[in-house]
């Protein structure tokens, strides 16, 4: 099993007596998994190494708050989705895009067919799972847009706090549930209840999608010209990581499962992940694309509820790619 802790860049050093390469760490936003591939595939086939980089890659979880460790200086940078990075910079922590490798959204609702829910007209007087910590933005957007209060009150829905698991559908607690279409969406599958039991709703659908996994660093850390490089390099690298894992599904996989120190995940789960992040990733560079911010913006400021950002980016960081700052 592989150690997050010494790349393959390090041990090169340590064996050769060569100068140490540019150490970088990166927080992601979950644990190990495929949704993360195209890091752990650029930093075991060498792409980071060759960038002249030490890379360690740090697992999040339910109990770890990336925006908390950024400031807190124990990693360079963070996989954040932007609707949680937007709110942490309102909340005064400087964080900035460096790169957007996701293009599009997988997050989506699903439902059991025999709640009755067909359409979002159905979800007044219904339970529905929703996660927090930053990732509730999004659904209080759609719902706003949809003019649906999430207070329980009569014709709105009751929002249940979502753990990051799929147990409030299984155990009928609730008519629907937070899932990506990566991830928990095939955890349901897997527990035994059928495509045809289900109803989805992708949030690219229904024009409410924001931003997911990009890469963020503290505003300031840009003042320094070598941080700059040393990002250029790691995010040149990492999209090279991504490219690979997109092609090679099943080698990402088994990379995974190589850096997972869980030994939860399974290659099945994996490859399907992986499989199913490359529909995600495709079509991009990396570089954020100032109209997917913009319609991030759009999303969040649209709900009709309290809006959860006020200002507007200003300008743009130069790296092998273009970066705009949320400001």
């Amino acid at each position: 099993m592989k150690k997050l802790l010494t790349s393959a860049a390090a041990l090169a050093a340590m064996t050769t007596g060569a100068f140490a390469a540019d150490e970088v760490t990166l927080q992601l936003k979950w644990v190990t998994q495929a949704q993360f591939g195209g890091y752990y595939v650029a930093l075991e086939k060498g792409y980071y190494e060759e960038a002249d980089l030490d890379v360690t890659i740090k697992p999040g979880g339910p109990d770890v708050a990336p925006v908390q460790v950024l400031l807190g200086g124990g990693a360079d940078v963070m996989v954040d989705w932007m609707p949680s990075a937007l709110a942490a910079r309102e909340n005064g922590a400087p964080v900035v895009n460096i790169a957007q490798p996701f293009k599009k959204s997988g997050m989506m609702l699903t439902c059991l067919k025999e709640s009755g829910i067909t359409g979002p007209d159905d979800f007044p007087n219904k339970t529905l799972g929703v996660w927090f910590y930053g990732n509730e933005y999004p659904f209080l957007s759609w719902m706003g847009k949809l003019g649906i209060p999430t207070d329980g009150s009569e014709g709105g829905v009751t929002v249940l706090k979502q753990g990051f698991n799929v147990d409030p559908l299984l155990q009928k607690q609730a008519a629907c549930i937070s899932t990506m279409t990566y991830n928990e969406y095939w955890q349901v599958i897997d527990a035994g209840i059928s495509p045809e039991d289900l109803v989805t709703f992708k949030y690219e659908d229904q024009g409410v999608a924001t931003l997911e996994d990009g890469l963020y660093v503290l505003e300031e850390s840009l003042e320094d010209e070598a941080f700059k490089d040393k990002m250029a390099r790691f995010v040149k690298a990492s999209m090279e990581g991504w490219k690979y894992a997109a092609e090679h599904p099943e080698e990402a996989a088994e990379i995974v499962l190589e850096y997972d120190e869980t030994g939860a995940q399974t290659m099945t789960h994996q490859v399907r992940m992986m499989t199913e992040v490359a529909k995600l990733i495709e079509g991009t560079d990396g570089a954020l694309d100032a109209a997917d911010y913009e319609r991030t913006v759009a999303s969040l400021l649209a709900g009709g509820s309290d809006p959860v950002i006020t200002k507007e980016p200003v300008g743009a960081y130069t790296l092998d790619i273009t970066d705009a700052a949320l400001k």
